[in-house]
């Protein structure tokens, strides 16, 4: 007689963000884990691990009864759950909830056009949206478009009570979970169970659907955990007392949008690490501010034009951010010049930077210290901080040439990057002929633009739609960039090609002046010249021949520069460019 062996539970126990989320409520249940302050009302509601967890699980009965939510298999996704919201603890408790029953969480972008919301929520054909009250008029915006589709409406509140709307089938959050159990027998669902669908932020077309299921969301967070565990990040004045602040005694600030690639995975990881979560609404730099001071926050990732935004507060000063140990910088290049400035004023931590996209979920590259050059002084490092870094654990990531081949590591000869790992995307939702052109070779197209040094370190050069051709040259438009940002008096800056009858197109830098300093178009080719053609880092060639002085950067709905926007108001930026050609020469 052949024994039972139970494999479901050894050889192939399935990998499941329902253990993630009860590993914090088993650890530390009466320990406060989750922190949320209404940015709005400035109120706070703070939750033990246990507490959150029981919400958790009412909200999970209330999708597989009172709202018949219906549970995936590997190959067919199950119920779409949409999520209009921001970085709240009922956010939090819908990331696991909607999941953790087979359904597959939608988390919507409200930053992307009113177009672009109702084409995602059409092509994911969401059955429920749950969605705050300070996003009603968008959603009343945009109900007509919808009301087809999506079969019942969730409103998420701190205050009791409905508001008078036109949106039929409208449920309060509180009393949809008041009137649910506390207890709820999670399914034992297979691992290659859809558990998101994030939609890309358009800026080529129409947004396409990346799909994740839980075992590749649960294999990027072991991943990602186990890498920070092992990474050399330099840290300043901060060795003594280091280990309190970092791992479980960890203090992050979700800042990333939790609607933007699952808020780069820190939902995921502070829960399995049983982290203290601060979640603030929305950013403002005071409340960002006061919530570091207030909580004691040790980590938040944040993009760059949020580094410039800190760098011009003027009450920067006014708050103790010294219990900042590690700030990640993604969604875009990380200035040398801006990270050196924000340290000055900051001189508690050291940021880094990292790569990723939607459809990588997103972690694949970070920057950190090799053991090998661990010894390489401060100017040294900070010029490999800035920098994409390395593939993370159980990532391959290469960059090739337009025949498929890696390219020399000469830090300098540029080409695609292509990635392959445990969680990018199989395949966009509904979309075979763009999967099929995402993963041509057996590789993801990132259609990113990069160069490799001796050691291995990644810098991205250009989004293939964005870099310039001049003659028979390329300019890397984020080089130029991230030359520019090392000027004192730079805010931020982005470059973009202009459509010129000799050369194809010639670079126009878009500036922004910080407060407090004065500087003029020519100034910014002045320091070009002598920090990058004198140095080497550029040729002359390189040097932008338009320079437009403005406070209107356009971004994109996660904070990068909007280049797309850029080109087609090109002549709105043109008009207060200045022909800078006779000093570029």
């Amino acid at each position: 007689m052949e024994a039972r062996t139970y494999p479901e539970f050894s050889t192939h126990y399935p990998l499941l963000l329902t253990t993630i989320m009860r590993r914090p409520v088993r650890m530390y249940p009466d320990q406060i884990g989750v922190v949320y302050r209404n940015h709005l009302s400035g109120e706070y509601f703070r939750f033990t691990w246990d507490q959150w967890y029981r919400r958790v699980c009412q909200l999970a009965n209330a999708l597989s009864s009172e709202l018949d939510v219906v549970a995936g298999t590997p190959r067919e996704p199950g119920d779409r759950i949409a999520t209009m919201a921001l970085n709240t603890h009922r956010h939090l408790e819908l990331y696991f909830g909607v999941p953790g029953v087979g359904a597959t969480l939608h988390p919507v972008n409200v930053r992307l056009s009113p177009e672009h919301i109702v084409y995602t929520i059409r092509h994911a054909q969401d059955r429920v949206l749950f969605f705050d009250d300070a996003l009603l008029p968008l959603v009343e915006g945009i109900y007509d478009h919808i009301k087809d589709v999506v079969q019942r409406f969730v409103y998420l509140s701190d205050k009791p009570g409905l508001p008078e709307t036109r949106i039929a089938n409208l449920i309060h959050y509180e009393d949809l979970l008041a009137r649910q159990p506390e207890q709820f027998d999670w399914p034992a669902l297979h691992e290659d169970v859809n558990a998101t669908l994030c939609y890309t932020t358009g800026t080529t077309g129409q947004p396409k659907g990346a799909t994740f299921t839980h075992r590749q969301l649960y294999l990027m967070t072991v991943h990602v955990m186990a890498q920070m565990a092992i990474a050399n990040t330099p840290s300043i004045d901060i060795e003594d007392g280091l280990g309190v602040r970092l791992g479980e005694s960890a203090v992050p600030l979700l800042n990333t949008p939790m609607f933007h690639i699952h808020a780069w995975g820190a939902p995921f990881i502070a829960v399995y690490s049983a982290q203290k979560i601060v979640l603030h609404g929305t950013f403002t730099v005071q409340g960002f501010c006061e919530l570091v001071e207030r909580e004691k926050v040790t980590s938040v990732g944040i993009v760059a034009t949020i580094a410039a935004m800190l760098l011009e507060y003027p009450d920067l000063h006014k708050y103790d951010l010294s219990s900042l140990v590690r700030v990640n910088v993604g969604g875009g290049a990380l200035p040398l010049g801006l990270k050196k400035k924000l340290e000055a004023l900051i001189p508690s931590f050291r940021m880094s930077s990292g790569y990723g996209m939607t459809e990588t979920a997103p972690t694949i590259v970070t920057s950190f210290i090799k053991k090998d050059l661990v010894d390489l002084d401060r100017e040294q490092t900070d010029a490999l901080l800035v920098k994409a870094g390395l593939p993370i654990l159980g990532v391959d990531v290469e960059v090739v040439d337009d025949d498929g081949k890696p390219v020399p590591k000469d830090d300098q000869t540029v080409g695609e990057i292509v990635v392959r790992a445990p969680w990018t995307t199989e395949r966009y939702f509904r979309d075979p002929e763009k999967s099929a052109e995402l993963w041509r070779g057996g590789w993801l197209h990132t259609g990113d633009l990069a160069k490799v040094d001796a050691h291995g370190y990644i810098t991205i050069a250009d989004r293939i739609k964005d870099v310039i051709r001049s003659g028979a040259e390329m300019v890397p438009t984020v080089l130029l960039e991230n030359l520019i940002a090392m000027a004192d008096f730079v805010q931020e800056a982005t470059v973009v090609g202009v459509p010129d009858p000799v050369w194809g197109e010639r670079p126009m830098a878009l500036v922004s002046v910080r407060t407090g300093f004065e500087a003029d178009e020519y100034a910014v080719i002045d320091f070009l010249k002598t920090h990058g053609v004198d140095t080497g880092r550029i040729t002359k060639w390189m040097l932008p021949k338009l320079v437009a002085i403005t406070r209107d950067i356009p971004k994109t709905s996660v904070g990068k520069y909007n280049k797309k926007r850029i080109r087609d108001e090109l002549d709105r930026f043109l008009a207060i460019a200045r022909d800078v050609s006779d000093r570029a020469g």
